[in-house]
């Protein structure tokens, strides 16, 4: 099958048929005095000339022979133009709350500019990547609280991620108040897939929840948790100090310390998977895989409405036939 845009030909093979027409319009004109009567006779001046046009136009009806073949071949190999619609259904949902740690040490800058900033271009990313998934953001301190409900509207989970700062909430590192906050969000969800991505700089320092309550809750609800601990092996510029006048923030090394025991014990227990994002590039790698291992099926279903153009050709083959047949047994009947 040959295509162009909208426009395809059923049976294209059929055009090969088309090199017959050169060589038959070769042998045409080669034998073209064998279709006239010749009389010899040593002179003709006792004749009378008269001026015809009738030996030019004689050559019209192996023309009209040839262009009713080539229409008849072209018809063979079907012209039709195509017309197809489209229809999309997702037959698989699945629901993701984004769980971000907004504690100052997410200032860090072994990340550039900073683990934050890092973190809100790659979140921006992977969340323009699933357009047919609903996602909510939860962010987390000291405590924790919905930024955003699970929502297919794209536009303001990205304002949400975008506007998420420092500083919002009470210092310290709530981990399980923050994955117990994303389950609330998820426990009456009636997607068939449902999964929050957690992500950490620290250690879980604050907060009345238990992480690991809060583990069991989701494996309850049928929740898979994805853990990331964001941030470099060994020491990292922390902030340490704000000037109280300039708003300034001055930094300190200081080691980087993540509980990546209790990450992965939560990832191993909601069969979700442990990450570790050391810098931007490993950061965007993960967001990426995880992006592939949560997959929405979609379906996609095509109609076709064919417009044949054969006819038209048939049509004008049998009137080129027609004009040939008539015009030698009429205009050309008795021409020598």
């Amino acid at each position: 099958m040959m295509k162009w845009n909208n426009f395809e030909f059923h049976s294209p093979e059929f055009s090969w048929l088309l090199v017959l027409i050169p060589l038959l319009a070769f042998w045409s004109f080669h034998t073209r005095k064998k279709d006239s009567a010749q009389l010899r006779m040593p002179s003709t001046k006792g004749f009378k000339a008269q001026g015809s046009i009738l030996p030019k136009l004689k050559p019209i009806l192996p023309l009209l022979r040839l262009l009713a073949l080539t229409c008849l071949i072209v018809a063979l190999a079907r012209p039709r133009n195509v017309a197809v619609s489209k229809k999309t259904k997702t037959n698989r949902g699945i629901d993701i709350v984004m769980a971000v740690d907004v504690s100052a040490s997410m200032l860090a800058k072994d990340l550039k500019p900073n683990r934050l900033e890092a973190l809100k271009r790659v979140a921006t990313d992977f969340i323009n990547r699933r357009p047919n998934d609903r996602i909510g953001i939860v962010v987390y301190a000291g405590e924790s609280f919905t930024q955003t409900p699970i929502t297919s509207d794209k536009s303001i989970v990205k304002r949400t991620i975008s506007e998420i700062k420092w500083g919002q909430l009470e210092g310290g590192t709530a981990i399980g108040m923050g994955l117990g906050s994303a389950v609330n969000r998820l426990k009456d969800s009636k997607a068939k897939s449902k999964v929050i991505i957690l992500l950490t700089d620290g250690v879980n320092n604050a907060g009345f929840v238990d992480p690991k309550t809060a583990t069991d809750l989701a494996k309850g609800n049928g929740i898979k948790v994805y853990t990331i601990g964001i941030g470099t092996n060994g020491m990292a510029p922390f902030p340490w100090a704000k000037d109280p006048r300039t708003g300034k923030i001055s930094f300190k090394n200081q080691p980087v310390e993540i509980d990546e025991s209790l990450l992965k014990h939560i990832a191993s227990e909601t069969s979700g998977k442990y990450f570790r994002a050391t810098n931007n590039t490993k950061l965007k790698e993960i967001y990426d895989e995880i992006d592939k291992l949560e997959k929405t099926k979609i379906e996609e279903f095509k109609y076709y409405n064919y417009s044949e153009k054969y006819r038209f050709l048939v049509f004008l083959a049998g009137i080129f036939l027609l004009l040939e047949f008539t015009l030698k047994n009429t205009v050309f009947k008795s021409f020598i």
